[in-house]
């Protein structure tokens, strides 16, 4: 494993040096600074809500690379004070996803750091997300000697047609896509990292209802105490040294987890995804994209009589979703 993770570690670095800078505001960053690392193509749409919710949690400072846009994203990006933007048009799969490219960025600017690693798409919840800081749960994890926060994503969605339900830039997506499957989920232990491996959800029981074990990844570890010594395996499903991925109790008892929200089901999912399938960029399986082109029409819905209704934090966690553990 120490091996594995050199070898990801030296890749990140040439592959890396195929990311320009465009707006490089690094030297503004303070020791306490919480930073946010993402790769973007296109999302000019999401940006203002994305940034702002995570300024809101307390996000300091956002390091994003931009993969050839056309939308106006590196504009607006570049704009922000906040924001340090890289540019490439190298491929995002030839980086596997994008997760070379995060590597080499961590490893220069989140050393000693607390890092959140979303897409433009993903929302982090934590306990008491609606009362204390993202601070307050990086300080608690501190003082326990926690170097790794996991999630499960949770693809939400409207109720009726996707096309009914038209987003608008600024919007919080959570005002169309309030709707998620409280169940049908399985998990099963990573046989190689130790981490878990979730999957389900109304794209499992929609997409995938034939092949379940085809269906997206669910597990993540979006939130991370950085050491340049770590690196990303798969998304953010799994990361070196292989410790950080233990994230669950065996003994049967529950650690402190999350959830991401992911509103990736918006009136325009049918159009990037279709654009996906011709890219043939985003992932390891590019049959997955077109799954999902295969089964749209303009009346698919993913709302079914046991989908639930988003109300916050604490639902999640009675559901068995998420756990605020023995944070109190």
């Amino acid at each position: 494993m120490r091996w594995a993770r050199k070898r990801l570690r030296f890749r990140a670095r040439r592959v890396g040096r195929k990311l320009t800078p465009v707006a490089d505001r690094t030297s503004n960053l303070q020791p306490d600074d919480i930073i946010l690392f993402s790769v973007m193509r296109d999302e000019n749409l999401r940006l203002p809500y994305f940034l702002q919710y995570y300024r809101d949690l307390g996000v300091s400072h956002f390091c994003i690379v931009d993969n050839d846009s056309t939308d106006g994203s590196a504009d607006y990006l570049a704009g922000q004070p906040d924001v340090s933007l890289w540019h490439t048009g190298a491929s995002y799969k030839a980086a596997r996803y994008g997760v070379d490219w995060l590597n080499d960025l961590q490893s220069r600017y989140a050393h000693g750091h607390w890092c959140v690693v979303v897409d433009a798409d993903e929302f982090l919840i934590y306990p008491f997300c609606d009362t204390r800081p993202l601070h307050a749960l990086t300080d608690w994890l501190d003082s326990c000697e926690i170097k790794s926060f996991s999630t499960m994503l949770l693809d939400m969605y409207p109720k009726g047609r996707l096309v009914d339900h038209s987003y608008q830039r600024g919007q919080n997506p959570m005002d169309i896509t309030g709707w998620f499957d409280s169940g049908n989920y399985t998990v099963r232990p990573g046989p190689i990292y130790g981490n878990l491996w979730i999957q389900g959800g109304p794209r499992s029981r929609v997409f995938f209802d034939n092949q379940p074990r085809r269906a997206p990844a669910l597990n993540k570890i979006p939130l991370v105490k950085w050491d340049r010594r770590y690196a990303y395996v798969n998304s953010t499903h799994m990361l070196l040294p292989s410790a950080l991925n233990r994230v669950y109790d065996s003994a049967g008892g529950e650690k402190a987890s999350g959830i991401l929200l992911h509103a990736k089901f918006l009136d325009n999912f049918t159009a990037k995804a279709a654009e996906e399938v011709v890219r043939n960029q985003h992932h390891a399986d590019p049959d997955q994209y077109r799954t999902y082109v295969n089964e749209m029409s303009g009346d698919l819905q993913l709302w079914c009589k046991w989908s639930e209704k988003y109300i916050n934090w604490r639902q999640l966690e009675i559901l068995g979703l998420m756990s605020k553990g023995n944070w109190a």
